[in-house]
């Protein structure tokens, strides 16, 4: 009970009690000129900083000129690339359309199987009945930081179209491109690629098919919920019906190589044999993509 009687009493160490004693308890004031001083002294420091951000968040002038340059090539190479684009599209157009005319007086059985192979494997355009399905982006305010969840990602887009395809969907696309057997739907950064090419919000999947089929079943399948789920990050979707859709070809699906099939001679035997030159296996045969 002493010490602690002694330690609430005497709470100071004798040395500094005895320096307390010497200057009447009293702590010693700062003059005027000293606190001017300290004042002007926190008002230059903080002058000084502010002046160092800014000059470090500004860019150099060298820097901001070849970011300028670089967007402006970027901006014309794109013109450049649309421009090619379209003249693709119309040769491919006009293409298809001398093969029609040739094909369908001297083989129309060709013909007919080419155009069903051009709708399995995409490049040909298709139009008719179908459904639209749109996902958009949650509002961002601006200035404000950026959720990755309140952004569409690939994966969204992947579940929305294998259900499309697992329902009934007879083609698909997503923002005019065409999905054909080899397309990926993946994001590379912060963009989603289809058939290598960058989409943005809002994403457009437009499914040829039977509207009441293709709306039903989409509800029932697993990107029924999921799209449910994504109004949990302020992402916005909706399945539209409509009666007539229109849905691109891919123009990129070319046939890489073929060769003719010759007729097989007979040995001495009547066995068959394949003739000089023909195919001795099932790759070396028939056409590929």
């Amino acid at each position: 009970m002493s010490l602690l009687r002694q330690v609430m009493d005497h709470p100071l160490d004798p040395g500094y009690e005895a320096a307390r004693r010497a200057t009447g308890g009293v702590r010693p004031q700062r003059g005027v000129v000293t606190r001017i001083w300290v004042g002007l002294l926190a008002v230059l420091l903080g002058a000084v900083t502010v002046v160092a951000a800014r000059e470090l968040r500004r860019p150099e002038p060298s820097a901001l000129a070849a970011r300028t340059l670089l967007e402006s090539q970027i901006s014309e190479r794109q013109g450049d690339v649309d421009t090619l684009s379209r003249r693709v599209s119309q040769v491919g157009a006009e293409v298809e359309t001398l093969r029609s005319d040739a094909l369908s007086d001297a083989s129309p059985s060709l013909l007919d199987t080419l155009n069903r192979d051009g709708v399995l494997s995409g490049s040909t355009a298709l139009q008719g009945p179908g459904v639209v399905v749109t996902l958009r982006d949650a509002p961002v305010l601006k200035d404000a930081d950026v959720d990755p969840d309140s952004r569409v990602q690939d994966l969204d887009l992947q579940i929305v179209v294998n259900s499309l395809w697992s329902v009934g969907a007879e083609a698909v696309a997503i923002n005019d491109q065409r999905l054909t057997p080899v397309t990926a739907v993946r994001s590379a950064g912060d963009a989603i690629l289809v058939n290598l090419q960058p989409v943005s919000s809002p994403y457009s999947v437009v499914a040829i098919g039977d509207p009441g089929k293709l709306q039903s079943g989409l509800a029932r399948s697993p990107a029924g919920d999921w799209m449910v789920s994504l109004t949990n990050f302020g992402i916005q979707s909706s399945t539209v019906g409509q009666s007539e859709l229109d849905v691109p070809g891919d123009d990129s699906v070319r046939l890489r190589y073929a060769r003719p099939v010759e007729s097989p001679a007979t040995d001495g035997s009547g066995d068959a044999t394949p003739a000089a030159g023909g195919p001795t296996s099932d790759e070396d045969q028939g056409y590929g993509q």
